[in-house]
């Protein structure tokens, strides 16, 4: 009997799409108002889900309360309330479009979360936005 659990967290972070091999105005025509080069920001909204058989002595999937503080710790610290282009080393490189952080976020939290779990990370960039990642 396989369960999905779901933690939802919340973060808000500022950041620029922009790719440097481009031009300002390529830059411009693909990014739009995200190419702000002054930021804009977002607040996000993560769910992490879990899914396998509960364990026979707790009942859990997974403690909830474990994973809580595991996004707070390796998640949240890390990106709450910061410039994703300038304050965190996941992105100097990387363009940190919905997609790519939502790929990073399970990357981050994959290595940590036993293996028999399935995982999937939905990330949320306004109401009507947001990225699954595995698809």
């Amino acid at each position: 009997m396989k369960i999905a659990v779901f933690r939802k967290e919340h973060f808000n972070a500022a950041h620029r799409l922009n790719n440097p091999k481009w031009s300002e105005q390529k830059n411009d025509e693909v990014f739009g108002k995200c190419n702000n080069p002054n930021w804009h920001g977002h607040n996000y909204e993560l769910i992490v889900k879990l899914v396998g058989e509960p364990d026979p002595d707790t009942g859990y999937v997974y403690d909830m309360k474990e994973l809580s503080d595991l996004i707070k710790n390796e998640v949240l610290i890390r990106f709450d309330h910061k410039n994703l282009n300038l304050d965190t080393d996941e992105f100097k490189e990387l363009n940190p479009t919905a997609e790519n952080i939502a790929v990073v976020i399970y990357n981050i939290l994959r290595p940590k979360i036993d293996e028999r779990l399935e995982m999937k990370v939905t990330l949320y960039e306004t109401e009507r936005n947001y990225v699954e990642y595995p698809a």
